[in-house]
């Protein structure tokens, strides 16, 4: 069912934790349906020098938010901006349909921490200008159940 990437991802997660006086913090996802991943960035001459993340939710969220990390730390601002989550998805050998929607949670998770980055100092980063942190990118493909 998951690859061997993703069980190691979830079960040595990197980069977990949270950076004090981050340069940019992002955060996404609701409590209602139990994933919330937060992005912490530390920046340095348009590099990314540092990153953690806290995710409460399941194991594939997990992996796809140490994954994106690792995918990040060393970038540049707009090589971050390109990460997607189908590269997310291509890293970890793959993930079960029903849970695609963790790693378009880290893609938005990175992308809501750059814009925490762009306003706190007051710049523009291309390719964030119609870009809501705020909007519900995360779809669900669990069935409901009737009581």
């Amino acid at each position: 069912m998951y690859s061997e990437k993703v069980m190691d991802h979830f079960t040595n997660p990197r980069n977990v934790g949270e950076i004090e006086n981050a340069d940019g913090v992002g955060q996404v996802g609701n409590a209602k349906c139990g994933d919330i991943m937060k992005i912490y960035l530390k920046i340095e001459n348009d590099i990314i020098e540092d990153v953690k993340f806290k995710t409460f939710g399941c194991g594939s969220a997990i992996a796809s938010s140490s994954i994106a990390t690792e995918m990040i730390k060393g970038k540049t601002i707009q090589e971050a901006l390109e990460l997607t989550n189908k590269a997310v998805v291509e890293a970890l050998g793959g993930l079960p349909a029903a849970k695609v929607h963790c790693s378009i949670l880290a893609e938005q998770a990175v992308k809501a921490a750059l814009l925490d980055y762009a306003q706190k100092n007051n710049i523009e980063i291309k390719g964030l200008e119609d870009f809501n942190p705020d909007a519900d990118h995360h779809e669900h493909h669990d069935e409901e159940i009737d009581e």
